[in-house]
This record gives structure tokens, sequence and C-alpha cells, in this order.
């Protein structure tokens, strides 16, 4: 009698808690590009070494990565994966700060194409981000994955009430759904491990950031009721569309008068917002873009103010991802990381119309919220 051995399986299986620690990157990817630059700015670009030597931030960057890599490969504790995720992040923003050195000959460390390439990486990390906190289809096998990483919580005495939970419900659907009998057997052998005396329940209490967190959260849902959030988008899409829309405002008043468009003109060259031939083109399609999200966004305030709250939360939605992914990028080119703080209010209004949309779809309303 012959026994056939199963062919090994490859497909990946993304880990638990995977999101989370993608938003800890993302964050500190991001922190660690602002704050360097910030800090080279406030300190004149100081150079770290003497002589020949100049040990440029990029190498720490690659230090982080490499700590972020190591710790990975030597520890199997749950803890690392969060901490891991934090250096790859600092590591990353180090090395991608850096970029404007790497595609230019002359090591340009300030050459425009610089911020919008750092912009682009972020942004696809996000879009990496979004499609892991997706929600999967039941796949039995990475149930078991997942319910086996969590179970390493028994080993370090440090298993929590919902940690409980969520392997006792992965493991009893495994066991009720599968036709793989040896998926089924392991399930419901760990079921009944997980039953036994032996397994002990902890309560931790949570850390300072949790708490703050949670009083955010019980704040917002009592604070920032559908008609206040309704007026605050209307007031933000307003004062940004009107931002938005300066530059092209004035150039068209401008361009009635030959005088006064070369005044204008002049005023952008000695600003630096044109600086040659290639430039006026990146500066024309700033200004175009820019000005038609200004226009989109006025039009969405106006249809909330006119209560077709539906059409202009969507409007919205869409007009801000398209500053956010799209324009964005033309405005780091010419702009460079002034644009940083104009990306992080589109940013928070763009969390604040996917709420007021997502309340709408709930049909929660103002007397519903002062009710609980």
């Amino acid at each position: 009698m012959t026994t056939t051995i199963p062919k090994m399986v490859r497909a990946p299986v993304s880990r638990t808690g995977a999101e989370h620690n993608l938003l800890l990157m993302l964050l500190s990817f991001a922190s660690s590009v602002v704050l360097t630059r910030l800090f080279l700015e406030l300190t004149g670009y100081p150079q770290l070494g003497s002589g020949e030597l100049h040990i440029a931030h990029v190498l720490w960057g690659g230090l982080f990565l490499f700590a972020s890599t190591l710790i990975q490969l030597i520890m199997s504790n749950r803890w690392v994966y969060p901490l891991a995720a934090v250096l790859g992040g600092i590591g990353v923003g180090l090395f991608i700060d850096e970029v404007g050195k790497f595609i230019t000959a002359t090591n340009d460390y300030f050459h425009p194409a610089a911020a919008p390439i750092i912009y682009a990486t972020f942004l696809l990390t996000v879009f990496v981000y979004l499609q892991v906190r997706k929600p999967r289809t039941f796949d039995e096998r990475a149930e078991l994955y997942w319910a086996l990483e969590t179970l390493r919580e028994v080993l370090d005495h440090h298993l929590e009430q919902f940690e409980y939970h969520d392997i006792e419900a992965r493991l009893a659907k495994v066991s009720e759904e599968t036709e793989n009998p040896v998926y089924r057997s392991l399930s419901t052998h760990l079921l009944a491990f997980l039953h036994s005396e032996y397994v002990q329940i902890v309560s931790v209490e949570p850390g300072w950031w949790a708490r703050a967190y949670e009083s955010m959260r019980r704040w917002s849902r009592r604070w920032l009721t559908p008609n206040r959030l309704k007026a605050v988008l209307i007031g933000g899409m307003i004062a940004v569309g009107a931002w938005e829309l300066r530059d092209l405002i004035q150039l068209l008043l401008a361009a009635q008068d030959p005088e006064q468009f070369r005044r204008m003109v002049a005023m952008w060259t000695e600003l630096g917002d044109i600086a040659s031939i290639t430039s006026i083109f990146w500066f024309a399609a700033r200004v175009a873009v820019e000005g038609s999200v200004g226009f989109l966004l006025i039009l969405a305030s106006s249809l909330l103010a006119l209560k077709r709250e539906r059409a202009g939360a969507s409007l919205a939605v869409l007009t801000l991802m398209f500053a956010l992914t799209a324009v964005n990028l033309v405005a780091f080119y010419v702009d460079q990381f002034s644009t940083i703080l104009t990306a992080m209010i589109q940013f928070v209004l763009l969390v604040a119309a996917l709420l007021f949309q997502r309340r709408l779809e709930l049909g929660v309303s103002d007397e519903d919220i002062s009710s609980r």
C-alpha cells in the first residue's frame, strides 16, 4: 500500500495584525521624512563627518532597515512585528528622503522630482494598506494560521479575552465547515486545549495610547453630530476650495491686462514658482488642476448646504481623493515639501467626508446621537 504525499501548499497567507503593523510603518515613514526635512531646515543642513567624509542619513535609514529585518529573522515573539514596522518605516523614510541624490548625476538633494517620488511611494504604501484591510473570504488554511499565531500568547502568559474569543471563533468555523480531515482534526484538538483549564486569560490594563484613542472616539461620537460634521465639511471645503482657486482667479483676471499679467509672472518668477520653460509648464498644470479641485470642493459644499447630502458627500470624497493622489504629485514637484500642510488638511477633510457619508448610509441623525 502506497501513501500519497500531499503536494506542498505555497499560497501566501497574510499575518494577523498586518493592517495594524502597516499603519505603524506608514506613520513612521511619514514622520521620518517630515521630521528629517524640518530638522535639516532648522539647523542649516549640517554635515555629519569631516573632510572627505559625509555620513548621509540614507546610511542611518539602511541601519534601521537592517535592524528591522534582523529582529524578524531572529525572534518569534509577536511584539517583534510592531517594533519591526516602526523601525522599517523610519528606515524607509530616511532612505527615500535622499532620493534626489540617487536620480541625478550631480547628487542634487533638492531636485524637484524628489518630493513627488517620495509622495508617490507613500501613496503606493497606503494602497497596499487599504488592500490588506479589505475583508477576506473564508479560507480554512488562513484561519488555522491566524489561530496558531495568536495561540503563541499562551506561551507568554499574555492571552487576552478578545484574543481568546477570536481564536475560538476561527477554530470553531474551521471545525464546522472544512472538508479536510487534517484541518478538522487539528481545529478540534486545538479547541479542546483552548477550553481546558491550562489556558489562562489575563486582564491587561489599556495603555495611555489606547485610553486616549477611546476617549477621542467617545468625544467624536458625542460631539461630531451629522449636522456639526456637515458644518465642518462645508466650512472646510469652502476655505480649501477658495485657497486652491486663488492662483487661477488671479491669472484669469491678470490675463485681461498685459502689464498686470507681466508683473504677476515676474512675481511668481521672483518667488521661484517659475524658473525655466519646464517649470512654466508644471506651474500652469498645477494652477489648472488646483483650480479645478477648488471649484469642485465649493460645488460639493454648495450641494451640502442645499441639503443634497449624498451628492455633496460623494463629490467631496471623489474630489479629495483626486487631489490627494494626482493633483498633489504636481504640487509637490512645483512647491516641494510646502505642500505637506495642504495634503494633511485635505486628508482630514476626506476622513470627515467619509465619516459623514457612512452616517448617511446608516441613517444616523443628531437625535440618535443625543439619545445615547
